[in-house]
């Protein structure tokens, strides 16, 4: 997969201000380091409603408990399977740029969730982390990443700290260089 061209993605850019790159993230369902944690999790969670659930309605408990599990069984569809289709979408709808001043991360409205725009100042971008797998293909995260580092990054938990990033990007590495050539521009020209 090639890097998407500077010129098909235009961002509307502040006076003096330079795209250098635009692209998007991989299409398309994604298995992440923080499902090692979370699929074992959803299948316990799921599984455990789903017995409830079942348990309630087989034993002909009062009408509260089978409208009590409705919920956990849901949530459970959710974080076992609906999550990675959220998320695709989530990714089909986003777009990141590097300009001469900024990093800017787009994502358009998905489900009832209002779509964003995230901008960066490279000057106080502070740490910019790299993970590249060996097809070239990447993320490259802004800011701390969480305790037990990439491992936890990009997991899309409800209501979770998302940490600005480019996920997923083909020619990671080159994108990389862009944003580190543009922050040490963007520090001179002060």
């Amino acid at each position: 997969m090639s890097t998407t061209s500077v010129t098909s993605i235009q961002f509307p850019l502040d006076r003096d201000e330079r795209q250098l790159w635009a692209g998007v993230p991989r299409p398309g369902i994604m298995l992440r380091p923080s499902d090692v944690f979370v699929i074992p999790f959803s299948f316990l969670w799921a599984g455990f409603a789903v017995f409830w659930e079942l348990s309630v309605l087989r034993d002909g408990a009062p009408g509260f408990f089978a409208l009590w599990g409705i919920p956990f069984v849901l949530m459970g569809i959710y974080i076992t399977v609906g999550r990675f289709f959220v998320d695709a979408v989530r990714r089909g709808r986003t777009t990141y740029a590097v300009t001469s001043t900024r990093v800017l991360i787009e994502t358009g409205r998905v489900g009832p969730f209002a779509g964003s725009t995230r901008s960066l100042a490279l000057r106080t971008l502070g740490e910019v982390t790299l993970r590249e797998r060996a097809n070239g293909t990447g993320t490259i995260t802004f800011g701390a990443l969480p305790p037990f580092g990439a491992a936890l990054a990009g997991s899309s938990w409800p209501g979770g700290t998302q940490i600005p990033a480019f996920e997923s990007i083909p020619d990671a590495r080159r994108v990389n260089d862009i944003i580190r050539e543009a922050q040490t521009a963007a520090g001179s020209s002060r």
